[in-house]
């Protein structure tokens, strides 16, 4: 590829070769950390249910997505062309085995992996780079860190156990 046919910069290209998690935002939705696959040069993102869940995604035709660098830190802001990889096509028969090979802890084989996906209608989406990112000194300076959302899986905390009884002087 010249740099006349590139579409993206080569930041870009070498964070989203090395991705295995991107923060992906959807219009008015937060940012998720997403489990990705990178393949020629855009990301792919499987979710539904029995798998990670990505409200808005599945839906989405553009979205924002944030990659680390080696040191864990955000190094590239980009906007993505969200496209649906739509089971029993030509497309789906060729990119869906390759991301169910990697997903970790895949309960049965790649085959059976990919049926379920296609029977169960969870989306597997290609996040592909579309317009300017944001890098280097452009990037915010803040944390961005939010107030966590409610989710069913939090607890309230109890008080310790004591075996013996403290004495207060």
């Amino acid at each position: 590829m010249t740099d006349a046919e590139r579409t993206t910069t080569p930041l870009v290209d070498e964070a989203t070769k090395k991705a295995a998690v991107a923060w992906v935002a959807v219009p008015g939705g937060p940012a998720l950390a997403l489990w990705c696959f990178p393949l020629e040069g855009a990301l792919l993102v499987v979710s539904g249910p029995g798998e990670q869940s990505a409200p808005g995604l599945a839906d989405a035709t553009h979205a924002q997505v944030t990659l680390r660098g080696d040191h864990g830190g955000r190094i590239v802001t980009w906007p993505a062309d969200v496209s649906r990889v739509a089971p029993g096509s030509e497309d789906w028969e060729t990119v869906a085995p390759l991301v169910a090979a990697k997903r970790l802890n895949a309960p049965g084989p790649t085959a059976d992996l990919v049926a379920r996906w296609a029977a169960d209608g969870c989306a597997l989406n290609r996040l592909t780079p579309a317009g300017e990112p944001v890098a280097g000194a452009a990037l915010p300076a803040d944390s961005l860190a939010e107030v966590p959302r409610e989710a069913p899986v939090v607890r309230a905390t109890r008080k310790p156990f004591r075996l013996h009884r403290v004495r207060r002087r």
